[in-house]
Protein backbone atom coordinates (compact mmCIF):
# COMPACT_ATOMS: atom_id res chain seq x y z
CA UNK A 1 0.00 0.00 0.00
CA UNK A 2 1.11 3.70 -0.96
CA UNK A 3 1.85 6.09 1.96
CA UNK A 4 -1.44 8.10 0.93
CA UNK A 5 -3.12 4.92 0.66
CA UNK A 6 -2.17 4.23 4.77
CA UNK A 7 -3.26 8.07 5.31
CA UNK A 8 -6.64 7.11 3.87
CA UNK A 9 -7.19 4.23 6.05
CA UNK A 10 -5.81 5.89 8.71
CA UNK A 11 -8.86 8.58 8.67
CA UNK A 12 -11.43 5.43 7.96
CA UNK A 13 -9.59 3.65 11.44
CA UNK A 14 -10.15 6.99 13.46
CA UNK A 15 -13.36 7.78 12.19
CA UNK A 16 -14.46 3.95 13.00
CA UNK A 17 -12.45 4.74 16.81
CA UNK A 18 -14.93 7.70 17.45
CA UNK A 19 -17.74 6.01 15.96
CA UNK A 20 -17.49 3.31 18.51
CA UNK A 21 -17.17 5.60 21.48
CA UNK A 22 -13.42 6.08 21.67
CA UNK A 23 -12.04 8.84 23.48
CA UNK A 24 -11.29 11.38 20.41
CA UNK A 25 -7.35 12.38 22.31
CA UNK A 26 -7.21 8.25 22.28
CA UNK A 27 -7.90 7.98 18.92
CA UNK A 28 -6.12 10.34 17.43
CA UNK A 29 -2.65 8.93 19.35
CA UNK A 30 -3.42 5.07 18.68
CA UNK A 31 -3.61 5.99 14.43
CA UNK A 32 -0.86 8.71 14.90
CA UNK A 33 1.50 6.10 16.34
CA UNK A 34 0.23 3.16 14.97
CA UNK A 35 0.22 4.87 11.04
CA UNK A 36 3.48 6.35 11.66
CA UNK A 37 5.15 3.04 12.31
CA UNK A 38 3.81 1.51 9.32
CA UNK A 39 5.12 3.99 7.28
CA UNK A 40 8.61 4.84 8.96
CA UNK A 41 8.96 1.88 11.38
CA UNK A 42 8.42 1.57 15.17
CA UNK A 43 11.52 2.92 16.29
CA UNK A 44 10.87 6.38 14.18
CA UNK A 45 7.28 6.54 15.66
CA UNK A 46 8.35 5.91 19.46
CA UNK A 47 10.81 9.18 19.55
CA UNK A 48 7.96 11.36 17.66
CA UNK A 49 5.45 10.34 20.44
CA UNK A 50 8.59 11.34 22.85
CA UNK A 51 8.83 14.34 21.28
CA UNK A 52 5.90 15.99 20.77
CA UNK A 53 4.71 15.82 24.30
CA UNK A 54 7.85 17.70 25.52
CA UNK A 55 7.71 20.31 22.39
CA UNK A 56 3.79 20.98 23.68
CA UNK A 57 4.63 21.41 27.47
CA UNK A 58 7.47 24.00 26.22
CA UNK A 59 5.69 25.45 23.90
CA UNK A 60 4.95 29.13 24.64
CA UNK A 61 1.58 29.94 22.59
CA UNK A 62 -0.48 27.19 24.28
CA UNK A 63 -0.26 28.56 27.75
CA UNK A 64 -2.93 31.29 26.44
CA UNK A 65 -5.34 28.39 26.98
CA UNK A 66 -5.77 27.90 30.98
CA UNK A 67 -5.86 32.11 31.28
CA UNK A 68 -8.78 32.42 28.65
CA UNK A 69 -10.70 29.39 30.03
CA UNK A 70 -9.86 30.78 33.48
CA UNK A 71 -11.62 34.16 32.59
CA UNK A 72 -14.43 32.76 31.34
CA UNK A 73 -14.93 30.54 34.51
CA UNK A 74 -14.92 33.28 36.77
CA UNK A 75 -16.68 35.67 34.60
CA UNK A 76 -19.63 32.58 34.76
CA UNK A 77 -19.39 32.68 38.77
CA UNK A 78 -19.71 36.31 39.18
CA UNK A 79 -23.33 37.32 37.67
CA UNK A 80 -21.78 39.05 34.65
CA UNK A 81 -24.33 36.74 32.31
CA UNK A 82 -27.44 38.43 34.52
CA UNK A 83 -25.76 41.80 34.12
CA UNK A 84 -25.17 41.38 30.37
CA UNK A 85 -28.59 39.86 29.44
CA UNK A 86 -30.49 42.76 31.50
CA UNK A 87 -28.40 45.42 29.41
CA UNK A 88 -29.10 43.69 26.07
CA UNK A 89 -32.75 43.40 27.17
CA UNK A 90 -33.59 47.22 27.81
CA UNK A 91 -31.18 48.03 24.57
CA UNK A 92 -33.77 45.64 22.21
CA UNK A 93 -36.55 47.18 24.35
CA UNK A 94 -40.07 47.83 22.44
CA UNK A 95 -39.29 44.98 19.83
CA UNK A 96 -41.56 41.66 19.15
CA UNK A 97 -39.30 39.24 20.21
CA UNK A 98 -37.19 41.81 22.38
CA UNK A 99 -36.04 38.58 24.71
CA UNK A 100 -34.95 36.96 22.60
CA UNK A 101 -32.19 39.43 20.47
CA UNK A 102 -30.96 40.06 24.10
CA UNK A 103 -30.12 36.55 24.19
CA UNK A 104 -28.26 36.65 21.37
CA UNK A 105 -26.72 39.84 22.25
CA UNK A 106 -25.91 38.39 25.58
CA UNK A 107 -24.56 35.61 23.83
CA UNK A 108 -22.18 37.49 21.70
CA UNK A 109 -20.77 39.65 24.75
CA UNK A 110 -20.14 36.93 27.08
CA UNK A 111 -18.44 35.05 24.44
CA UNK A 112 -15.87 37.97 24.32
CA UNK A 113 -15.01 36.89 27.49
CA UNK A 114 -15.66 33.28 27.83
CA UNK A 115 -13.90 31.76 24.75
CA UNK A 116 -16.46 28.00 25.19
CA UNK A 117 -19.45 27.63 22.94
CA UNK A 118 -20.60 25.12 25.67
CA UNK A 119 -20.24 27.35 28.36
CA UNK A 120 -21.65 30.14 26.70
CA UNK A 121 -24.59 28.50 26.25
CA UNK A 122 -25.20 26.83 29.73
CA UNK A 123 -24.36 30.02 31.66
CA UNK A 124 -27.08 32.02 29.08
CA UNK A 125 -29.72 29.19 29.47
CA UNK A 126 -29.68 29.72 32.96
CA UNK A 127 -30.20 33.07 32.89
CA UNK A 128 -32.62 34.20 29.28
CA UNK A 129 -34.24 30.88 28.71
CA UNK A 130 -36.71 31.14 33.00
CA UNK A 131 -37.04 35.08 31.33
CA UNK A 132 -38.38 33.61 28.19
CA UNK A 133 -40.99 31.28 29.31
CA UNK A 134 -42.06 33.35 31.93
CA UNK A 135 -43.10 36.26 29.61
CA UNK A 136 -44.85 33.26 26.99
CA UNK A 137 -42.14 33.04 24.75
CA UNK A 138 -42.30 29.56 22.59
CA UNK A 139 -40.06 27.15 23.56
CA UNK A 140 -38.88 26.42 20.33
CA UNK A 141 -37.85 30.67 19.65
CA UNK A 142 -36.36 30.34 23.64
CA UNK A 143 -34.45 27.78 23.36
CA UNK A 144 -32.96 28.45 19.69
CA UNK A 145 -32.06 31.79 20.38
CA UNK A 146 -29.82 30.32 23.30
CA UNK A 147 -28.30 26.99 21.23
CA UNK A 148 -27.36 29.51 18.26
CA UNK A 149 -26.33 32.56 20.71
CA UNK A 150 -24.09 30.15 22.21
CA UNK A 151 -22.34 29.79 19.19
CA UNK A 152 -20.71 32.60 19.28
CA UNK A 153 -18.66 31.65 21.89
CA UNK A 154 -16.21 29.66 19.44
CA UNK A 155 -16.08 32.42 17.04
CA UNK A 156 -15.97 36.42 18.41
CA UNK A 157 -12.46 36.28 20.45
CA UNK A 158 -10.99 35.24 22.52
CA UNK A 159 -11.95 31.74 21.47
CA UNK A 160 -9.81 28.54 22.36
CA UNK A 161 -10.97 26.97 19.21
CA UNK A 162 -9.01 29.68 17.24
CA UNK A 163 -6.40 28.89 19.92
CA UNK A 164 -6.28 25.05 18.74
CA UNK A 165 -6.44 26.32 14.96
CA UNK A 166 -3.51 28.16 15.45
CA UNK A 167 -1.57 25.50 16.95
CA UNK A 168 -2.20 23.14 14.37
CA UNK A 169 -1.69 26.16 11.57
CA UNK A 170 1.31 27.67 12.90
CA UNK A 171 -0.70 30.77 12.32
CA UNK A 172 -1.21 33.84 14.27
CA UNK A 173 -3.89 33.84 17.62
CA UNK A 174 -3.58 37.92 17.17
CA UNK A 175 -4.30 37.93 13.43
CA UNK A 176 -6.99 34.78 13.70
CA UNK A 177 -8.52 36.95 16.67
CA UNK A 178 -8.44 40.32 14.62
CA UNK A 179 -10.17 38.16 11.77
CA UNK A 180 -13.18 36.18 13.70
CA UNK A 181 -14.34 39.86 15.13
CA UNK A 182 -16.11 41.10 12.19
CA UNK A 183 -17.30 37.90 11.10
CA UNK A 184 -18.60 37.48 14.73
CA UNK A 185 -20.63 40.44 15.15
CA UNK A 186 -21.95 39.87 11.50
CA UNK A 187 -23.44 36.26 12.88
CA UNK A 188 -24.75 37.77 15.77
CA UNK A 189 -26.48 40.62 13.78
CA UNK A 190 -27.79 37.59 11.33
CA UNK A 191 -29.04 36.01 14.30
CA UNK A 192 -30.91 39.20 15.48
CA UNK A 193 -32.24 39.51 11.72
CA UNK A 194 -33.76 35.46 12.23
CA UNK A 195 -35.38 36.37 15.31
CA UNK A 196 -36.63 39.60 13.99
CA UNK A 197 -38.04 37.77 10.88
CA UNK A 198 -39.85 34.80 12.52
CA UNK A 199 -41.77 37.01 15.31
CA UNK A 200 -42.93 39.00 11.60
CA UNK A 201 -43.82 35.39 10.32
CA UNK A 202 -45.12 33.95 13.47
CA UNK A 203 -46.68 36.59 15.66
CA UNK A 204 -47.58 33.92 18.49
CA UNK A 205 -43.97 33.00 19.18
CA UNK A 206 -43.04 35.88 20.98
CA UNK A 207 -44.82 39.15 22.65
CA UNK A 208 -44.03 42.56 21.99
CA UNK A 209 -42.23 43.62 24.63
CA UNK A 210 -42.13 46.97 26.69
CA UNK A 211 -40.27 49.97 25.55
CA UNK A 212 -38.00 51.96 28.01
CA UNK A 213 -36.65 55.66 27.23
CA UNK A 214 -33.17 56.16 25.70
CA UNK A 215 -31.74 57.26 29.38
CA UNK A 216 -33.01 54.16 30.79
CA UNK A 217 -31.34 51.76 27.99
CA UNK A 218 -28.24 53.81 28.61
CA UNK A 219 -27.90 53.65 32.09
CA UNK A 220 -28.90 49.57 31.56
CA UNK A 221 -25.77 49.22 29.12
CA UNK A 222 -23.42 51.42 31.83
CA UNK A 223 -24.23 48.25 33.69
CA UNK A 224 -21.94 46.29 31.90
CA UNK A 225 -18.68 47.87 32.82
CA UNK A 226 -17.32 45.04 33.59
CA UNK A 227 -17.44 43.29 30.25
CA UNK A 228 -15.83 46.48 28.69
CA UNK A 229 -13.33 46.87 30.88
CA UNK A 230 -12.45 42.73 30.56
CA UNK A 231 -12.60 43.11 26.50
CA UNK A 232 -10.52 46.62 26.69
CA UNK A 233 -7.87 44.87 28.71
CA UNK A 234 -7.70 41.58 26.65
CA UNK A 235 -8.82 41.34 23.25
CA UNK A 236 -8.39 45.54 23.24
CA UNK A 237 -5.12 45.46 24.23
CA UNK A 238 -4.06 42.41 21.76
CA UNK A 239 -5.58 44.61 19.13
CA UNK A 240 -3.18 48.03 19.77
CA UNK A 241 -0.05 45.75 20.16
CA UNK A 242 -0.21 46.56 24.06
CA UNK A 243 0.47 42.72 24.72
CA UNK A 244 0.84 39.06 22.94
CA UNK A 245 -2.04 37.11 23.55
CA UNK A 246 -0.80 35.15 26.44
CA UNK A 247 -0.21 38.12 28.08
CA UNK A 248 -3.48 39.80 27.03
CA UNK A 249 -5.10 36.48 28.98
CA UNK A 250 -3.04 36.89 32.17
CA UNK A 251 -4.15 40.23 32.16
CA UNK A 252 -7.73 39.41 31.36
CA UNK A 253 -7.83 36.77 33.66
CA UNK A 254 -6.01 38.40 36.53
CA UNK A 255 -8.69 41.34 35.81
CA UNK A 256 -11.57 39.18 35.93
CA UNK A 257 -10.34 37.90 39.79
CA UNK A 258 -9.79 41.19 40.90
CA UNK A 259 -13.45 42.83 39.68
CA UNK A 260 -15.14 40.05 41.17
CA UNK A 261 -13.39 40.19 44.17
CA UNK A 262 -14.07 43.98 44.62
CA UNK A 263 -17.37 43.86 43.46
CA UNK A 264 -18.42 41.26 45.61
CA UNK A 265 -19.46 38.68 43.29
CA UNK A 266 -17.64 35.92 43.99
CA UNK A 267 -16.97 34.01 46.99
CA UNK A 268 -13.76 31.70 47.81
CA UNK A 269 -15.60 28.55 46.65
CA UNK A 270 -16.72 30.16 43.78
CA UNK A 271 -13.27 31.20 43.19
CA UNK A 272 -11.83 27.45 44.01
CA UNK A 273 -14.41 26.49 41.45
CA UNK A 274 -13.23 28.60 38.92
CA UNK A 275 -9.96 27.37 39.45
CA UNK A 276 -10.89 23.63 39.17
CA UNK A 277 -12.91 24.00 35.78
CA UNK A 278 -10.02 25.90 34.66
CA UNK A 279 -7.52 22.74 35.80
CA UNK A 280 -9.58 19.81 34.18
CA UNK A 281 -10.65 21.68 30.87
CA UNK A 282 -6.99 22.49 30.12
CA UNK A 283 -5.97 19.07 30.71
CA UNK A 284 -8.46 17.54 28.62
CA UNK A 285 -7.67 20.27 26.04
CA UNK A 286 -3.99 19.61 26.11
CA UNK A 287 -4.35 15.67 25.83
CA UNK A 288 -6.44 16.02 22.79
CA UNK A 289 -3.63 18.50 21.31
CA UNK A 290 -1.04 16.23 22.06
CA UNK A 291 -3.39 13.58 19.60
CA UNK A 292 -3.93 15.60 17.27
CA UNK A 293 -0.34 16.85 16.88
CA UNK A 294 0.81 13.56 16.83
CA UNK A 295 -2.09 12.68 13.90
CA UNK A 296 -1.21 15.56 11.55
CA UNK A 297 2.16 14.48 11.78
CA UNK A 298 1.48 11.15 10.47
CA UNK A 299 -0.67 12.83 7.77
CA UNK A 300 2.16 14.90 6.64
CA UNK A 301 4.53 12.22 6.40
CA UNK A 302 1.87 10.28 4.56
CA UNK A 303 1.83 12.88 1.74
CA UNK A 304 -1.83 13.02 1.43
CA UNK A 305 -2.68 16.46 1.60
CA UNK A 306 -0.47 16.62 -1.51
CA UNK A 307 -2.14 13.55 -3.26
CA UNK A 308 -5.53 15.73 -2.31
CA UNK A 309 -4.47 18.45 -3.80
CA UNK A 310 -3.16 16.44 -7.24
CA UNK A 311 -5.84 14.89 -7.74
CA UNK A 312 -8.37 18.32 -7.29
CA UNK A 313 -5.95 19.93 -9.82
CA UNK A 314 -6.67 17.23 -12.25
CA UNK A 315 -10.25 17.43 -12.11
CA UNK A 316 -9.58 21.04 -12.91
CA UNK A 317 -12.51 22.60 -10.26
CA UNK A 318 -12.49 26.20 -9.99
CA UNK A 319 -10.94 27.09 -5.80
CA UNK A 320 -14.43 28.42 -5.07
CA UNK A 321 -16.39 25.01 -5.71
CA UNK A 322 -13.39 23.38 -4.00
CA UNK A 323 -14.41 25.89 -0.87
CA UNK A 324 -17.78 24.67 -1.13
CA UNK A 325 -18.07 20.97 -1.31
CA UNK A 326 -15.46 21.27 2.12
CA UNK A 327 -17.95 23.65 3.39
CA UNK A 328 -21.04 20.60 2.54
CA UNK A 329 -18.39 18.02 3.66
CA UNK A 330 -18.01 19.83 7.19
CA UNK A 331 -21.78 20.02 7.53
CA UNK A 332 -22.26 16.22 6.98
CA UNK A 333 -19.42 15.41 9.73
CA UNK A 334 -21.66 18.13 11.72
CA UNK A 335 -24.30 15.65 12.02
CA UNK A 336 -21.43 12.88 13.71
CA UNK A 337 -18.90 14.56 15.34
CA UNK A 338 -18.17 17.87 17.99
CA UNK A 339 -16.42 20.59 16.90
CA UNK A 340 -12.77 20.02 18.42
CA UNK A 341 -12.94 16.28 16.69
CA UNK A 342 -13.97 17.63 13.55
CA UNK A 343 -11.39 20.44 13.41
CA UNK A 344 -8.14 18.22 14.41
CA UNK A 345 -9.29 15.91 11.70
CA UNK A 346 -9.74 17.40 9.04
CA UNK A 347 -7.56 20.68 8.95
CA UNK A 348 -4.34 19.31 8.92
CA UNK A 349 -5.89 17.25 5.39
CA UNK A 350 -7.68 20.47 3.91
CA UNK A 351 -5.49 23.68 5.24
CA UNK A 352 -2.94 22.65 2.55
CA UNK A 353 -5.87 21.81 -0.14
CA UNK A 354 -7.52 25.51 0.80
CA UNK A 355 -3.39 27.18 0.95
CA UNK A 356 -2.45 25.26 -2.47
CA UNK A 357 -5.92 26.77 -4.76
CA UNK A 358 -4.98 30.35 -3.12
CA UNK A 359 -7.25 30.99 0.03
CA UNK A 360 -5.15 32.32 3.03
CA UNK A 361 -5.23 30.22 5.92
CA UNK A 362 -5.94 32.75 8.84
CA UNK A 363 -9.01 33.20 6.67
CA UNK A 364 -9.65 29.56 6.63
CA UNK A 365 -9.50 29.20 9.90
CA UNK A 366 -12.39 31.71 10.66
CA UNK A 367 -14.37 29.54 7.78
CA UNK A 368 -14.00 26.20 9.46
CA UNK A 369 -14.95 27.43 12.67
CA UNK A 370 -18.01 29.01 11.30
CA UNK A 371 -19.34 25.18 9.79
CA UNK A 372 -18.09 23.88 12.85
CA UNK A 373 -20.08 25.78 14.60
CA UNK A 374 -23.46 24.48 12.42
CA UNK A 375 -22.14 20.98 14.03
CA UNK A 376 -23.53 22.57 17.49
CA UNK A 377 -26.24 22.92 16.66
CA UNK A 378 -27.47 20.40 14.25
CA UNK A 379 -28.53 16.55 15.81
CA UNK A 380 -27.91 14.04 16.34
CA UNK A 381 -24.97 14.76 18.14
CA UNK A 382 -25.07 18.89 18.50
CA UNK A 383 -23.92 19.75 21.75
CA UNK A 384 -25.23 22.98 22.13
CA UNK A 385 -28.30 20.83 22.01
CA UNK A 386 -27.77 18.44 24.74
CA UNK A 387 -26.67 21.38 27.04
CA UNK A 388 -29.37 23.37 27.16
CA UNK A 389 -32.03 20.42 27.54
CA UNK A 390 -29.74 19.02 30.40
CA UNK A 391 -30.98 22.14 31.75
CA UNK A 392 -34.59 22.42 30.92
CA UNK A 393 -35.41 18.76 30.93
CA UNK A 394 -39.16 19.75 30.55
CA UNK A 395 -38.41 21.40 27.41
CA UNK A 396 -38.98 18.35 24.66
CA UNK A 397 -35.77 17.79 22.38
CA UNK A 398 -38.02 17.90 19.07
CA UNK A 399 -38.65 21.88 20.28
CA UNK A 400 -34.83 22.56 20.19
CA UNK A 401 -34.47 20.62 17.21
CA UNK A 402 -37.37 22.81 15.24
CA UNK A 403 -36.50 25.90 17.13
CA UNK A 404 -32.90 25.90 15.84
CA UNK A 405 -33.41 25.00 12.27
CA UNK A 406 -34.18 28.87 11.51
CA UNK A 407 -30.25 30.19 13.12
CA UNK A 408 -28.58 28.06 10.51
CA UNK A 409 -30.10 30.22 7.82
CA UNK A 410 -27.66 33.02 9.85
CA UNK A 411 -24.50 30.94 9.49
CA UNK A 412 -25.23 30.08 5.99
CA UNK A 413 -25.48 33.90 5.25
CA UNK A 414 -22.06 34.73 7.03
CA UNK A 415 -20.37 31.69 4.99
CA UNK A 416 -21.66 33.57 1.52
CA UNK A 417 -20.36 36.60 2.34
CA UNK A 418 -16.91 35.13 3.20
CA UNK A 419 -17.35 33.80 0.12
CA UNK A 420 -18.13 36.77 -2.09
CA UNK A 421 -16.04 38.97 0.24
CA UNK A 422 -13.14 37.26 1.64
CA UNK A 423 -11.84 40.99 3.66
CA UNK A 424 -14.68 40.63 5.89
CA UNK A 425 -12.08 38.73 7.29
CA UNK A 426 -8.85 40.03 6.55
CA UNK A 427 -9.05 43.35 6.04
CA UNK A 428 -8.83 43.78 10.15
CA UNK A 429 -5.64 41.85 10.68
CA UNK A 430 -4.27 43.48 7.25
CA UNK A 431 -4.83 46.66 8.96
CA UNK A 432 -3.51 45.86 12.37
CA UNK A 433 -0.60 43.91 11.43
Amino acid sequence: MSDAGIGVLGLVVLFGLIMIRIPVAIGLILVGVGGYALVDGWHVATIVAGEVPYELAAGYSLSVVPLFVLMGAVAARSNMAQELFDSAHALFSGRRGGLAMATVGACAAFGSICGSSLATAATMTRVSVPEMLRHAYANTLATGSVVAGGTLGILIPPSVILVIYAVIAEESVAALFAAALIPGLLLAAFQVLVVSAWCRIDRNVAPQSDRLPWSERLRALGRAWKLLLLFGLSVGGIYLGLFSPTEAAAVGAGGAILIALATRAIDREGLVSAFVETVTTTAMLFFIILGATLFGRFIVLTQLPAALTGWVEGLALSPMLVIVVMVAFYFLLGCFLESISMLLITVPVFLPLAVAIGYDPVWFGVLVVIVVEVGLMTPPVGMNLFVVRAQMPDIPLSALYVGVMPFLLANIALIAVLLALPDVALWLPALLY
